[in-house]
C-alpha cells in the first residue's frame, strides 16, 4: 500500500497553493527562465592592448621587461617570485650594459626578498607563513646574486652596502632559522664582493655593520652576545632557542672563519700582490717595524710606507715631528696629475693606523677568542673521535666541521699571541687545551686521496698553533710572569708536559714532508705543494728561531730539513721561490751582526756549509729558469746582490771565484762546436718591459768591483756580459757601472 498513499501525496502536491510569508516575494513559476547575469574583468597587464609598450626594451622569452620583473618580486605567490628571478637572470645576462642605469632598483627589490615575506597581496595569515618559510625562493635569490655580485665592481657595489647589510643582518636574526641560515649565505657572498665594508667596525661596540653581523654570529652560534665587554663574566644572553644541525652549523660557522679571516688578516699582506711572499711572521726578529720593513725593503717586497703626523703651525728642532719635513710622501710621488684615486687615500689611511677595524683590538679579540673557546671545543669533540677513526670513511660535514673550527682556533690565536710580548696566562692555557685536544690525531693521514687534502689542511694548522705555544713559551722564559699566583703555577705546570711534546711531534711532521716521505709504508710519497710549504714556513720560523720552547737537536733537525730541501727542489717547481724567499731571508738575517744571536743553529759548521752550497747552487737555478719565469729569476738576483754587500770581506774571496765561474754562462756561451752560443740573458724581457736586466748587470757589477779589491781578474766575466749587452738598450748602464764601486749600487 505503501506506492498508492506516494501517489495520492504527488496528486496533492500538483494543486496545492504555497503560503507567502511577510516579507517574502512571490516564488517564480517553475517554467521561468533567469535572464540576469554577471560580468567579471581580467586583469592582463602583460597582454593589454592599451598600454603601448617600447619595442625597443629588452624583454625575455616570456616578454616580460625589468619593471615587470621588479613587480612581479611582489607577488604573493612564491613560484612567481621565483620565475621572475630566473627572469632577471636571463634578462641581464643577455642584456649586462643596463646593470648600470638599473642596479639601484634591481638591489632595492632584490634585499626585501632575502626573508622572503614581501607578501602584501597574502589573504590570510597561514598564506603568509607559507610564503615565509618557502626556500625555493631564497635559494634562487642566492643564486642570482652569486651570478650578479662578484660581476659588478666593487667601487659601484660600495654604495648600496648599507642597503645590502641591513636587510642581511636583519634577516639574521629573523624568527625562522631557515631565513637566519640563507641570511649567512648572503654575507659569504657579501665577503667575497665587499670584505672591507663588510667587517668594517666588527670590533667596535654597536660601530658598524661588522658588529652587528658579528653579534647575529654569536646569537645564531648561542654563543652569547655580551662579547664587547672586555671584562666580566661572559653571559649567554642569545634567544636562539633551536638546535642546529650539522650542516647548517657548518654554514654558519665557515662564514664565521671566512669573516675572522678578512677582519685580522694584515694590511700588508693586502697591499702586496697574491704572488708575494708573505713574511709577516717574521716581524718579532725586529725591535720596530719600521726596521722590518726597511728589511723587507731589501727584497723589493715592502715599499716604503707614508709616515702622516698631524699639523703644527710651528715646530722646533728639538720637537719629535721635526722629521715630518725630511720625511717622504709616496702618495705625492706616485700621483697622476692633480687628484688622488680612492685606493690611494685608503693607503694613506691604512699606514697613519686609523682603519683599525681591519686589525682588530687585541683585547676584544682574546675576549672574542675566549667566548668561543667552548664552541670551538664541543664542536671539536662531537666529530673528532668518527672523522679520525681509522679504517672508516669520515663524513664531509663532520669533516668540514673540524677544519673550520681549527681556522677560527687559528685566526683568533695567532691575533692573540701575537698582540704583545706578554700574553695572558688565561689564553694560553685555552690555546693549550685546544692543541692537547688535536695532538691525539696528529699527524692525520688516509689513504682515500679525497679526504687527504683535509687531513693534511688539519696538520699544517695543528703546527701554527703548535708554532704560537711554541713562541708564548719562549716570551715566557724570557719575560717575568705578571703577579698572579694562581696563574703562574698552572703555567708553568703545563708548559713541560705539553709544549716539548708538541715540538717533536711537529719536527719529525716537517722533515718527514720537507723531504716528500709518506706517513707509513702502504702509502706514497708526494712532494710538498707551495701552499702547504708557506703554510709551514710559521712554523718552521718558529722552531729555528725559539730560545726557550725547542731543544737544540729539534732546531737543527728542521734547519738542515729545510736547506736540503731548497736545494733539491727543481728549478721548475712552483715550490722554488718561496724556497729562495725564505732562505734567503735567514741566510741575511745570519750575516746581520746586530742579529747574531737570532738564530742560534747557523753557528754549526755544517749549517754554514748548507748555506754556502745553496747560494752557490743559485746561478744554477738562474740559468735553468731561463726566461720561463721571470719574478722568480728577479728574486734570486735581488739574493745574490744582498747576501754580496753583506757578506764579511774575510769570507769572500772562495764564493767570488765560484759565481764568477757560474755566472759566465747565463751571459755567454762558448760552444766547442756550435761557437758562440747568447745565454739565458738575452731571453729576458726587454728594458722597456722589465728592469730583471739591469738587476742581473748590477749582481756582475758587484762581483767584479769586490774581485777587484781581493785582487782577482775576472775577466771571462766581463768579457761574456759585454757581449750579452752590445747592441741592446741597457749597454750605456753596463758601461757606467762597471766602473762604479759596489758600495754605490742601491738596486
Amino acid at each position: 500500500m505503501p506506492k498508492s498513499s506516494k501517489r495520492k501525496k504527488e496528486k496533492v502536491a500538483d494543486f496545492s497553493k504555497a503560503k507567502l510569508k511577510l516579507g517574502k516575494g512571490k516564488a517564480p513559476a517553475s517554467n521561468a527562465i533567469d535572464t540576469s547575469f554577471k560580468a567579471r574583468s581580467i586583469a592582463l597587464p602583460s597582454q593589454s592592448i592599451a598600454i603601448e609598450k617600447d619595442a625597443s626594451e629588452p624583454v625575455t622569452k616570456r616578454q616580460l621587461t625589468f619593471g615587470d620583473l621588479l613587480s612581479n618580486l611582489k607577488h604573493y605567490n612564491a613560484g612567481t617570485r621565483k620565475d621572475a628571478l630566473l627572469g632577471l637572470r636571463e634578462l641581464l645576462d643577455s642584456n649586462w650594459d643596463m646593470v648600470d642605469s638599473c642596479l639601484t632598483p634591481l638591489l632595492n627589490a632584490l634585499v626585501r626578498i632575502i626573508s622572503d615575506e614581501v607578501c602584501a597581496n597574502a589573504i590570510s595569515f597561514q598564506q603568509t607563513t607559507q610564503a615565509t618559510q618557502d626556500a625555493s625562493v631564497r635559494k634562487q635569490l642566492l643564486w642570482l646574486l652569486a651570478w650578479l655580485l662578484p660581476r659588478i665592481p666593487s667601487d659601484d657595489l660600495v654604495p648600496h652596502s648599507s642597503l645590502l647589510l641591513l636587510f642581511t643582518t636583519s634577516a639574521q636574526t629573523h624568527i625562522f632559522p631557515e631565513i637566519r641560515i640563507d641570511a649567512v649565505r648572503s654575507l659569504d657572498i657579501l665577503l667575497e664582493c665587499i670584505p672591507e665594508t663588510t667587517v668594517d667596525g666588527w670590533c667596535e661596540k654597536n660601530s658598524g655593520h661588522g658588529s652587528r653581523i658579528l653579534e647575529g654570529y654569536l646569537g645564531i652560534l648561542n654563543a652569547g652576545t655580551r662579547y664587547g665587554e672586555a671584562d666580566g663574566p661572559l653571559k649567554a644572553t642569545s634567544t636562539a632557542s633551536v638546535v642546529l644541525t650539522p650542516a647548517s652549523k657548518l654554514v654558519v660557522l665557515r662564514s664565521l672563519a671566512t669573516f675572522l679571516q678578512k677582519a685580522l688578516s694584515p694590511q700588508e699582506a693586502k697591499s702586496r700582490g697574491s704572488n708575494s711572499f708573505d713574511s709577516s711572521f717574521m716581524m718579532n726578529a725586529f725591535p720596530t717595524s719600521d726596521a722590518y720593513h726597511s728589511f723587507e725593503s731589501l727584497f723589493g717586497s715592502c715599499e716604503t710606507k707614508s709616515i702622516v703626523r698631524k699639523w703644527q703651525p710651528e715646530v722646533t728642532a728639538d720637537d719629535e715631528g721635526v722629521e715630518i719635513f725630511t720625511q717622504s710622501y709616496p702618495l705625492l710621488e706616485q700621483a697622476s696629475g692633480d687628484a688622488w684615486t680612492l685606493q690611494e687615500l685608503e693607503l694613506v689611511d691604512e699606514n697613519a693606523g686609523l682603519n683599525g677595524s681591519q686589525q682588530g683590538d687585541a683585547s676584544f679579540v682574546a675576549h672574542l677568542a675566549k667566548t668561543l673557546h667552548s664552541t670551538i671545543i664541543e664542536t671539536y669533540l662531537d666529530c673528532a673521535p668518527s672523522v679520525f677513526s681509522p679504517g672508516s670513511s669520515p663524513s664531509e660535514t663532520e669533516l668540514q666541521l673540524i677544519l673550520t673550527v681549527a681556522r677560527i682556533a687559528q685566526s683568533l690565536y695567532h691575533k692573540v699571541m701575537h698582540s704583545s710580548e706578554n700574553v695572558d696566562h688565561e689564553h694560553i692555557a685555552h690555546l693549550e687545551s685546544i692543541v692537547n685536544y688535536m695532538a691525539p690525531y696528529f699527524p692525520a693521514s688516509s689513504r682515500d686521496s679525497k679526504v687527504e687534502p683535509a687531513y693534511e689542511e688539519f696538520n699544517l694548522i695543528f703546527c701554527q698553533l703548535s708554532a704560537l705555544l711554541i713562541i708564548a713559551a719562549a716570551t715566557q722564559t724570557d719575560a717575568p710572569a705578571p703577579p698572579r699566583p694562581h696563574q703562574k703555577r698552572r703555567a708553568t705546570r703545563n708548559r713541560p708536559n705539553t709544549t716539548p711534546l708538541h715540538a717533536e711531534q711537529v719536527t719529525r711532521y716537517i722533515a718527514r714532508r720537507l723531504r716528500g716521505e709518506a706517513a707509513s709504508s702502504a702509502q706514497m710519497g708526494v712532494a710538498i705543494s707551495p701552499a702547504a710549504y708557506n703554510a709551514l714556513l710559521p712554523t718552521v720560523w718558529a722552531l729555528i728561531s725559539s730560545r726557550g720552547g725547542t731543544s737544540a737537536a729539534e732546531v737543527d733537525a728542521v734547519f738542515h730539513a729545510t736547506l736540503d730541501h731548497a736545494v733539491r727542489v727543481s728549478s721548475k717547481s712552483a715550490c722554488k721561490r718561496p724556497t729562495i724567499e725564505f732562505v734567503g731571508r735567514l741566510l741575511m738575517l745570519s750575516l746581520d751582526p746586530h742579529r747574531e744571536s737570532l738564530l742560534v743553529a747557523d753557528k754549526d759548521a755544517d749549517i754554514k756549509a748548507k748555506f754556502e752550497s745553496w747560494y752557490l747552487h743559485l746561478p744554477q737555478v738562474l740559468w735553468e729558469l731561463g726566461s720561463t719565469n721571470v719574478p722568480c729569476s728577479q728574486t734570486i738576483l735581488r739574493v745574490l746582490l744582498r747576501v754580496l754587500q753583506r757578506r764579511p770581506k774575510t769570507a769572500q774571496a772562495e764564493i767570488l771565484a765560484s759565481l764568477h765561474s757560474r755566472l759566465i754562462p747565463y751571459f755567454h756561451i762558448d760552444h766547442p762546436h756550435r761557437g758562440a752560443v747568447p745565454g739565458p740573458y738575452k731571453k729576458l724581457p726587454p728594458l722597456s718591459a722589465s728592469r730583471v736586466r739591469l738587476l742581473a748587470l748590477d749582481v756582475v757589477s758587484t762581483v767584479l768591483a769586490m774581485g777587484r779589491q781581493e785582487g782577482q781578474d775576472f775577466e771571462g766575466l766581463s768579457r761574456a756580459v759585454g757581449l750579452a749587452v752590445a747592441g741592446e738598450d741597457e749597454y750605456d748602464y753596463w758601461t757606467h757601472i762597471s766602473a762604479v764601486p759596489c758600495t754605490n749600487i742601491k738596486r
